[in-house]
């Protein structure tokens, strides 16, 4: 953020671009030592005023905020168990029937369960597969993205809202750390530490079947699950990516992909 956004005045040469510690804790009503102390993690119980007012300084989001907060919150120590994640009956039955590209995903991104019509769009969408694994170390999962690294970046944020502050957690563990030795662009872009709502948005295919397509992708929290999300692809109506989608529908026989529970931490 620049000065000027903040309403700090500017003079002479500034060595840093962006707002100064000092000038967050004058910003935020707290003393420069003790933004520092937050900075360093030596205070480890800040109130949520002052994290609210850290916030409203560094215009934080309500994803970003909410991180924020989190970070802060006490967590009681508990042992960490893996469980069986099973896709609700209805949902199961709902990609079956539901005529466009759909799967389930786990809070980490572990696809549970698949229809045919989604695995033919990627050969990665399908269960026991990790869509961050297959985006950040699979090169055909990462040629069919022409917009690789704004997808990228948007693919990290929504997984560090997912995983939320619960980084203790083995399946995190295991992820971040596989991805941070193999991937230089997955180490650059979880060091920026953006938090960010997993909403539809527009995503742009590169197709080896049927070419470029712009596909809208919703996702729709299941109910009564850990973390499960429902995530539907489709396209404009009259657009030729509708007719690509078609194309590709036709080749595809619409089906479930098999889904087998899996242990999740």
């Amino acid at each position: 953020m620049r000065p000027e956004e903040a309403g700090v005045r500017v003079t002479g040469v500034r060595r840093v671009a962006g707002l100064r510690r000092e000038e967050v804790a004058m910003l935020a009503g707290i003393s420069g030592d003790y933004y520092l102390r937050l900075e360093q993690g030596r205070d480890r119980n800040p109130s949520l005023p002052v994290l609210e007012s850290v916030a409203r300084v560094l215009q934080l989001d309500e994803a970003a905020t909410d991180y924020l907060i989190g970070l802060a919150a006490p967590k009681p120590r508990r042992a960490r168990r893996p469980r069986r994640e099973s896709v609700p009956t209805g949902i199961r039955q709902l990609l079956d029937v539901i005529g466009l590209p759909a799967f389930v995903e786990g809070r980490y991104f572990d696809v549970l369960a698949a229809n045919t019509l989604a695995t033919a769009l990627s050969p990665n969408v399908q269960p026991g597969r990790n869509r961050m694994l297959a985006v950040f170390l699979d090169p055909q999962e990462r040629a069919l993205y022409p917009d690789w690294d704004a997808d990228t970046a948007v693919l990290v944020a929504g997984f560090r809202e997912s995983v939320g502050t619960d980084t203790d957690d083995p399946r995190f563990v295991q992820l971040v750390g596989e991805l941070s030795l193999a991937s230089e662009q997955f180490r650059q872009l979880w060091a920026r530490h953006d938090v960010q709502h997993r909403v539809g948005r527009p995503t742009r295919l590169d197709h080896p079947q049927v070419g470029e397509l712009t596909l809208r992708r919703e996702k729709l929290a299941v109910g009564g699950t850990a973390g499960q999300t429902l995530v539907v692809y489709h396209a404009e109506p009259g657009t030729s990516s509708a007719e690509k989608l078609t194309l590709l529908a036709a080749a595809a026989p619409l089906k479930r992909v098999s889904a087998e529970p899996m242990n999740t931490a």
